[in-house]
């Protein structure tokens, strides 16, 4: 079986075989095994279960997910939602902090940060340290790490067009952004 995650109420795929027994986790509707919780289907002896999966605060080297929610000439402020793929408890978010100089990994002095993040862009990064006493510091200075979701002035959702620019589909108007690289390209 594949190490994909399931979200609940996703259909979960069963390997060919005798029928297993369904443990924590799944449970069945119209003749469909489904998840009830996030996690990856795991086969113990003849029972599938989907485990908890346990949140946890971010470290260095983790890949987070989050949106802006303040910028200045120096850096932009996040708020990180998701660490390693696992999405965190309501209401217990953690803050980081995207300083111009982890923004990209080339040409760092002529990054401006309003030119790369706008309000409530959602962004991936990775956990460069534990910053200050208030929040984390995080870079997007990798191909792969940038805005993965962003709101035209127009109210239109963009889309990526170079790694430095987003297109609004109902305008047609270019808005820069540091894009992230799409997974699978």
């Amino acid at each position: 079986m594949s190490s994909d995650y399931l979200i609940p109420g996703q259909p979960v795929p069963l390997p060919r075989g005798p029928a297993f027994q369904l443990g924590s986790g799944v449970y069945t509707k119209d003749g469909q095994t489904r998840a009830s919780l996030f996690g990856v289907p795991l086969h113990q002896g003849s029972t599938l279960t989907i485990p908890r999966v346990k949140p946890h605060p971010p470290a260095p080297n983790s890949v987070v997910l989050g949106s802006i929610t303040r910028l200045s000439p120096q850096q932009a402020t996040i708020s990180i939602t998701v660490v390693d793929g696992v999405p965190l408890p309501p209401g217990e978010d953690f803050t980081g902090v995207i300083r111009v100089q982890d923004i990209r990994a080339t040409e760092k002095d002529k990054v401006k940060v309003g030119d790369c993040f706008r309000g409530g862009d959602v962004v991936r990064g990775s956990v460069i340290s534990l910053g200050d006493a208030r929040s984390y510091y995080v870079t997007t200075a990798r191909n792969d790490l940038g805005v993965i979701f962003a709101t035209s002035e127009a109210g239109g959702t963009m889309e990526p067009v170079s790694w430095q620019e987003m297109r609004c589909p109902k305008t047609g108007k270019l808005e820069r952004r540091k894009c992230a690289k799409p997974e699978g390209l």
